[in-house]
């Protein structure tokens, strides 16, 4: 068993300590049933989320401990386009995900950052070598609701990219910074993209990476709740469905602005990573401890349990309109 701990244990030791002694002293006080059964299962809840804290893993395995002077930032494309199931029969993304898990192993010990672009540009995580934080970003990553779309830039990241690399600079001029620019390329903005040459000048190296095909693929549509339905696929203006396919102009237009080469990507392939100065990758001596971390089990548990909260306030809620319709 291995852990990891999010803050210093003592400090995670005082707040559980805090947490599930008010929860013991509620259930001490608790005058009936029903309420005592609420408590323990807040109780049992209180303590699952408190053991997830300090992040325990099953199973242990050395490996090198890397110290690596670089920082990786992705640039995300997550239009509705990236939905078209051209990769493989599957969505766009999946092979963007795929893609980033696969660079963020080859950079091993760098620090990673992700900014997402579609009708608007997001830093989704400051450069940080966490790489479990940046796993959990891509297991929830989306496209943007098909409802809201109205049209976007391949560029609109521009000046978003050239802050976040700015602001690295300035902090740590002594570091390398890559680049992953991971799109389509597909331009449905009525103006013409911007050019990323003023990013170039911070660049020690990266890539364009380039999804989907000539023939193209058709997207379905994406909701921002969830819905029972099957989704839909999104239509043209003939009513039939409407395909998405790659612009491998534009793909080598951001490309030549930003100095990187460009790369189409296609299932079952290996993505390339960019050579680093090997000075930069250093070990520094001894080896960490990897293992499968099980606290999402714990948190989704916890989850669970206080569900039986939630549909009790559901329900008061639901006599107290009932109540109040009857005394009308």
């Amino acid at each position: 068993m291995t852990w990891n701990p999010i803050l210093p244990p003592a400090l995670l030791a005082l707040v559980g300590m805090v947490l599930l002694g008010f929860c013991v002293f509620a259930l001490v006080r608790a005058s009936d049933r029903r309420r005592r059964v609420n408590w323990v299962l807040r109780l049992a809840a209180c303590a699952l989320i408190v053991v997830a804290a300090f992040r325990p893993g099953i199973g242990s395995a050395p490996a090198p401990n890397l110290q690596s002077e670089v920082d990786v930032l992705f640039v995300v494309d997550t239009t509705a386009s990236m939905v078209a199931e051209d990769w493989d029969g599957a969505p766009r993304l999946d092979g963007v995900k795929a893609d980033i898990s696969a660079l963020t192993a080859a950079h091993e010990g760098a620090r990673f950052g992700l900014v997402t672009f579609d009708a608007a540009a997001v830093q989704r995580l400051p450069f940080t070598a966490d790489t479990t934080a940046l796993d959990a970003l891509l297991q929830t990553l989306r496209p943007e609701v098909t409802q809201y779309s109205r049209g976007s830039s391949i560029s609109i990241a521009e000046p978003l990219v050239r802050d976040v690399l700015e602001a690295a600079a300035e902090a740590e001029p002594e570091r390398a910074r890559l680049v992953y620019y991971l799109g389509d390329g597909e331009q449905t903005a009525e103006t013409e993209p911007e050019s990323f040459s003023a990013v170039a000048g911070y660049l020690a190296g990266g890539a364009v990476l380039g999804y989907g095909t000539e023939e193209g693929g058709p997207m379905k549509a994406t909701a921002g709740t969830l819905a029972a339905d099957e989704p839909s696929y999104i239509l043209d203006g003939q009513g039939q469905q409407a395909r998405s396919v790659i612009d491998t102009a534009a793909l080598q237009t951001i490309a030549d602005d930003l100095a990187l080469p460009l790369e189409v990507r296609e299932p079952g392939t290996e993505v390339v990573p960019a050579e680093v100065d090997g000075t930069r990758v250093t070990q520094t001596g001894g080896s960490a401890e990897t293992a499968f971390e099980v606290y999402w089990i714990l948190a989704a548990a916890a989850f669970l349990l206080l569900l039986r909260d939630v549909w009790e306030s559901v329900k008061h809620s639901i006599e107290l309109s009932r109540a109040r319709g009857g005394t009308a």
